[in-house]
């Protein structure tokens, strides 16, 4: 599969329907970035947006992955066997652990609030403890583990979703 190929295709076929990346990208639910990416051949589409791309470029995914429109059955029957022969061999791109810190990186750079918020939360926390003493140490310590433990699954969670994902 050729992705550069699959990336000008994806490009015609958008200004064709008379769309901007950023118009395609809301359809989809990405960003212009993304449709950008997928246009120079830096990324492919997810397997989960190829058919709704193909829709609302008016191809096959056949077409779509081959990177231009097949005429005639015996074209198309060729070129689905080509790209199915190239998405097996090329399945594991990455490596699992590469997709694990990806996904990790990706989650916490989405997630700079809510870290952001946790951190707050604990030194306020942390505060009260100094002025009351006494059990409120207990209890922030309690919290500052509690705040790591739910952030951390939520991550993780998160991670084991995509990358995992088949």
């Amino acid at each position: 599969m050729d992705q550069e190929k699959v990336g000008k295709f994806i490009a015609q076929l958008r200004r064709e329907q008379g769309m901007t990346q950023e118009k395609l990208g809301e359809r989809l639910g990405v960003t212009n970035k993304t449709v950008s990416r997928w246009e120079t051949g830096r990324y492919m589409p997810d397997v989960d947006k190829l058919l709704e791309l193909s829709g609302l470029l008016g191809v096959s995914v056949n077409e779509l992955l081959s990177g231009e429109r097949l005429e005639t059955p015996e074209r198309a029957a060729e070129k689905a066997e080509e790209n199915l022969i190239s998405a097996l061999s090329q399945s594991d791109t990455f490596g699992l652990s590469d997709r694990i810190a990806y996904f990790k990186h990706k989650w916490l750079s989405e997630h700079k609030f809510d870290i952001g918020l946790a951190v707050i939360l604990y030194l306020a926390a942390v505060t009260a403890a100094l002025i009351w003493v006494g059990p409120a140490v207990m209890a922030v310590i309690l919290l500052g583990v509690g705040l790591y433990g739910l952030m951390r699954n939520r991550m993780m969670a998160y991670v084991e979703k995509r990358a995992f994902k088949k």
